[in-house]
C-alpha cells in the first residue's frame, strides 16, 4: 500500500506518565540478544514470571512467537529480516508508551539490527547479550535446528552459515552458556533496579 503523508497519530486519553505512575515502574524495551539456544527466551520467560509475581506490568515478545504470527509472512532474506526487527520494534514502542516492561527475545545477529530498535525506542531501549559460546548452543539444540544445519536442509541459519556480531557495547552481559538460569535472573532483576527501571532491591 502507498503510504500516506497526511496520518496523525491519535492523542492518548491516558498518558504514559499515569501509566507509569500507577505501575510503579518505568517503561522499557529490553533485548535479549544471543546465539540459538543461547537461553533467551527461557530466561525472558523467568524475568517475566519473575516480574508478574510481583505486580510488574511486563510482556514477552518471543522471535519465534513473532515469526509464526505477526511475522509470518517474512523469511530469512536480509530485507525479510529487517521487516522482521522493525516490526517488533514498532509493536515495543507501543507497548512501551503504554507503561509495559518489553521483553524481546530475539537473536537479532547483526549490529544494524540492532540499532533499527536503539534508533526507534531512544533511551527506553537496553540491550542484554546472552553470551554463551557456539559450542555450547549446538551441545543444547534443543530443537535440532544445528544438526539440521550442519547437514546443510537450513540455509542462513545464525552461527552456522550466517553471522552473528556479538554487541559491541551492551548494557548488560550474562553467561548465559556457564551460569544457571536463576543466577542470570538475579543478576538481570539487579540491574534492572540499578537502571531505574525497577525500585532497587
Amino acid at each position: 500500500m502507498p503510504r500516506s503523508n497526511n496520518l496523525l497519530a491519535p492523542t492518548a486519553s491516558i498518558s504514559r506518565a499515569q501509566r507509569e505512575a500507577r505501575n510503579g515502574h518505568r517503561g522499557t524495551a529490553i533485548l535479549l540478544t544471543g546465539l540459538p539456544a543461547a537461553g533467551k527466551s527461557t530466561l525472558a520467560q523467568a524475568l517475566h514470571a519473575e516480574l508478574f509475581e510481583h505486580g510488574v506490568q511486563s510482556v514477552v515478545l518471543d522471535g519465534d512467537g513473532l515469526r509464526v504470527g505477526l511475522n509470518r509472512d517474512l523469511g530469512f532474506t536480509d530485507s525479510d529480516r529487517l521487516e522482521n526487527i522493525r516490526r517488533a520494534s514498532e509493536l515495543a514502542a507501543l507497548l512501551v508508551e503504554n507503561g509495559q516492561i518489553v521483553i524481546l527475545a530475539m537473536i537479532a545477529p547483526l549490529v544494524e539490527l540492532r540499532e533499527v530498535f536503539a534508533r526507534r525506542l531512544g533511551e527506553d531501549y537496553r540491550e542484554v547479550w546472552c553470551s554463551a559460546s557456539l559450542a555450547v548452543c549446538e551441545q543444547r539444540d534443543p530443537k535440532g535446528h544445528y544438526a539440521r544445519a550442519r547437514r546443510g536442509e537450513l540455509a542462513g541459519f545464525t552461527g552456522v552459515s550466517a553471522p552473528y556480531e556479538p554487541p559491541p557495547c551492551a548494557s548488560l552481559v550474562l553467561d548465559t552458556g556457564a551460569q544457571s538460569v536463576e543466577a542470570c535472573l538475579d543478576r538481570l532483576l539487579t540491574w534492572l533496579g540499578e537502571c531505574a527501571v525497577l525500585p532497587k532491591r
